[in-house]
């Protein structure tokens, strides 16, 4: 029975056809128009239904994602004012060819959509001056809701996508992969005009909170326009197996394709960045940070250079009459010296002292503007995600994985008094809260985290109470959750600690529990239950981890096989755009609410629960041989180290969208709370892991 269920559940259900107006079977996209605001409802390929690639703007789907979110709407800004254009002045429509014009104040609007000779959809959109005076037509933002949102592991499996954008200049893209990782994902690859960010609209805890990704506009170039002058943007939409297929069909209709062979590196090192297109007469000029660096040309342009200043390296392509497009590189000064300082720093100036208080030793949020600690509660305002534990167990962990290679006193002192700390958030019998005063709920991600730190103590300083207090830890974790709770970083080393240290019966019974564990995510597969998210990128990347620690326990295949079956999902939340803060970064984009001090929604890049992916990479390539999974490992990780800072400071969150409901983002949130994990992980999984 189970195994029928599960088939109903993810064989995606057949949609009954959508009378579209202007599909025929020649055509490879097809949509579904609103006869009120001429913008799309409804996005398909032509051989597949199963699937509406963006988001239904009729209220029927989200009742806050109503017409004015229709795809191909959209507003700018002229001397101050914010103009819309929704309702439209005209349409005509034939089996063939469907434009759409819009007035507002004195551009016109023009949407044609219409398909080339493959059978895949061209969209342009000329903004006209039909005034008497110039128009400065600033931010402008267009209408493309993909998809991408969370109702339920079920509903994502079959009918949602991941959308990976590259506002990329004349070069821009954006890939939708199936949140299922099966092959077939829709590109958009920008064919006339510059797409140089995009925004975020509809995100608030009432309008989706953590499920909904929000409403995406791109963003084009600002332009005046003089009078009877246009402007045009236009892009193909098409069908694409993979990123690999995806890519050569983009260079094959005109798209320039960058790439680097690495995007964070350390100071003295070499990068090697590379353009390709279809143009083998091609002639431009790259400009590292706005400097003339070399005179290029050629369908496969490869540049490689040594970066020694730390900081961001834009690497930009500036060709035919100034049409550009980028690569975005980082460097550090050092990787290890880069971590010993945000140790210190942690120890310095992240942990709460004062004496009498019971939160004394703990590791805390730090506000880089006022250059202090938050004090969770302190204004008025209780904020679960900037407790005294919880997450910012990860400071404790980075600490004492730092001291095994310094021995440096200030970290020992600092770990002596978290010790102290971290036994007043548990009980006797190792119930563990996220607050000293016990008020928070049983928190099920706490157990693996706070056994982490003891058993890292314990290889810290040999005291053999850690072992015991880390299995007792994770008991607790089964007492109260079973073996069906998606932990983040279970500790799975354990075993082997508590086996060489003669604690046999102790190590037995963790396997034993591990196992069990791991034969919960082997029988649920996709089938992935709702916590704190409905679905996400950390549900399947702790998952696949755990069935290969334990896999590489035991030597049962099944749990290979199950971490297999998984990874299409996990490879699906990250894309291949040319930027540190996006290749191979998984989605996600609430953190910045919950964690961070601006409190803004939106698309968090990268995240540093992205290095969960890097994890599971590095372990399959372990289990099986695959030594390009351990590069896009180190590629996750060393990209996650753009959230620190040269002096040590973290920050939790890159909020990367240009705006979010308005609002100027694209910054790095003030906040150094929980992104500690990703130097843990470089830590544990990074050049030394074996």
């Amino acid at each position: 029975m189970r195994n029928i269920m599960k088939h109903l559940l993810y064989t995606a259900s057949s949609l009954i056809l959508i009378a579209l107006g202007s599909c025929s079977h020649s055509k490879n996209i097809i949509f579904r128009a609103d006869t009120q605001t001429g913008a799309l409802n409804g996005l398909y390929m032509a051989n597949d239904t199963s699937i509406n690639w963006i988001l239904c703007a009729d209220g029927t789907q989200y009742e806050w994602v109503d017409s004015r979110c229709g795809w191909g709407l959209g507003h700018f800004w002229i001397n101050g004012t914010k103009y819309f254009w929704s309702t439209p002045k005209e349409k005509d429509s034939t089996a063939n060819r469907m434009t759409v014009k819009y007035q507002v104040e004195n551009i016109e609007i023009t949407v044609v959509r219409t398909w080339n000779e493959d059978g895949n959809l061209v969209e342009s959109y000329e903004f006209a001056n039909t005034g008497k005076e110039n128009a400065s037509l600033q931010e402008i933002a267009i209408n493309t809701p993909f998809n991408d949102n969370y109702p339920d592991a079920r509903t994502c499996y079959n009918a949602r996508c991941n959308a990976h954008i590259w506002t990329g200049g004349n070069d821009a893209y954006v890939y939708c992969t199936r949140m299922s990782g099966a092959p077939g994902g829709l590109g958009l690859i920008l064919q006339k005009g510059a797409v140089e960010g995009y925004e975020i609209s509809e995100r608030s805890e009432k309008t989706g909170g953590s499920n909904f990704r929000g409403v995406f506009q791109l963003n084009p170039e600002n332009k005046i326009l003089k009078p009877g002058e246009c402007y045009t943007i236009q892009w193909l939409l098409l069908s694409a197996d993979n990123w690999n297929d995806f890519q050569t069909k983009a260079i094959g209709n005109g798209l320039i394709i960058a790439t680097a062979n690495r995007y964070v590196v350390e100071e003295g090192e070499e990068v090697t960045v590379s353009f390709k297109s279809n143009f083998p007469s091609l002639k431009g000029k790259l400009l590292l940070n706005n400097k003339e660096v070399a005179e290029v040309n050629g369908d496969n342009i490869n540049y490689t250079t040594t970066l020694n200043a730390p900081g961001e390296q834009i690497f930009t392509l500036s060709y035919d009459d100034g049409k550009k497009t980028s690569v975005e590189c980082l460097t550090v000064s050092n990787f290890d010296s880069l971590i010993n300082r945000r140790c210190r720093f942690i120890a310095e100036h992240q942990q709460f002292i004062k004496s009498g208080d019971p939160r004394n030793g703990a590791f805390i949020v730090y506000d880089n503007d006022t250059e202090s600690l938050y004090i969770n509660g302190e204004s008025g305002q209780e904020r679960a995600d900037c407790d005294e534990a919880r997450e910012r167990v990860a400071m404790g962990i980075l600490l004492a994985l730092q001291y095994q290679y310094t021995s440096d006193k200030k970290m020992k002192d600092a770990l002596n008094s978290y010790v102290s700390f971290v036994r007043r958030i548990q009980r006797a019998d190792y119930t563990t809260n996220s607050t000293v005063d016990f008020q928070s709920y049983n928190r099920g991600y706490n157990y693996p985290w706070v056994a982490d730190f003891w058993f890292t103590m314990f290889r810290a300083t040999g005291d053999r109470q850690y072992l015991k207090d880390g299995y007792g830890t994770l008991r607790a974790l089964v007492r109260y959750f079973n073996h069906d709770f998606y932990c983040i970083g279970v500790p799975t080393y354990g075993y082997t600690l508590l086996k060489d240290n003669n604690f046999t019966a102790e190590a037995d019974t963790l396997l034993n529990d591990f196992k069990l564990m791991a034969d919960v995510f082997y029988e649920n597969g996709p089938n992935y239950p709702t916590f704190e998210v409905n679905y996400e990128q950390s549900i399947v990347g702790p998952s696949i981890i755990h069935l290969l620690n334990v896999y590489m326990l035991t030597g049962n295949e099944k749990y290979l096989k199950g971490a297999e079956s998984q990874l299409p999902l996990l490879e699906s939340f990250g894309g291949k755009q040319p930027s540190f803060h996006l290749n191979d970064i998984a989605i996600r984009h609430w953190d910045g609410y919950w964690f961070g001090k601006d409190q803004i929604w939106g698309d968090t890049f990268p995240h540093y629960w992205s290095t969960l992916s890097g994890i599971a990479f590095r372990l399959y390539a372990k289990a099986t041989g695959k030594q390009e999974y351990a590069e896009r490992a180190l590629n996750i990780f060393r990209n996650n180290f753009c959230l620190f800072s040269e002096d040590g400071r973290g920050s939790c969150a890159f909020i990367y969208p240009n705006k979010v409901n308005g609002q100027k983002a694209h910054f790095y949130d003030p906040f150094a709370n929980d992104q500690d994990w990703a130097m843990v992980h470089w830590l544990k999984y990074g050049p030394n892991f074996e």
